[in-house]
């Protein structure tokens, strides 16, 4: 789609994640999970929504993206997207346009518990950081 019609100026509202320490810029994959508590009865217009959502999403770098329900509590959805790194997540924050925002906004009226979705950063692990094994354990 052209986009005419939207607001593409920058928002320069997205906050900054919350994180115990900041992790380096390269790391990554980052998995960015997102949990909303949707009314059952709004199901359709919430995923209309999101479908909306997904696009923004890869547009500003995500390069997987995926809505799922919870098979035992259909009110609960999760939001997952993978960015190739922590920079690159950093820098979806500063791609945010107006027209995102009100999106964002539109999708947490269909939130049925109070205050924003949850959000996780989940960064991969790299191979052979960490701890050593001890010795007689099998590598995972």
């Amino acid at each position: 789609r052209s986009g005419e019609g939207l607001n593409l100026a920058p928002s320069r509202q997205w906050p900054a994640p919350i994180v115990a320490h900041e992790p380096e810029p390269d790391r990554g994959p980052v998995l960015v999970h997102v949990e909303y508590h949707v009314d059952p009865a709004q199901a359709k217009e919430f995923s209309a929504a999101m479908r909306e959502l997904r696009r923004s999403r890869l547009r500003d770098g995500a390069y997987e993206w995926g809505l799922f329900t919870d098979a035992s509590q259909p009110n609960h959805h999760v939001e997952q997207y993978l960015v190739a790194s922590w920079l690159e997540h950093l820098r979806q924050h500063e791609r945010e346009t107006v027209a995102d925002r009100e999106l964002k906004r539109r999708i947490r009226t269909y939130q049925s518990e109070p205050g924003p979705p949850k959000v996780r950063y989940l960064i991969a692990e790299r191979p052979g950081a960490g701890p050593p094994l001890s010795p007689g354990t099998p590598p995972a």
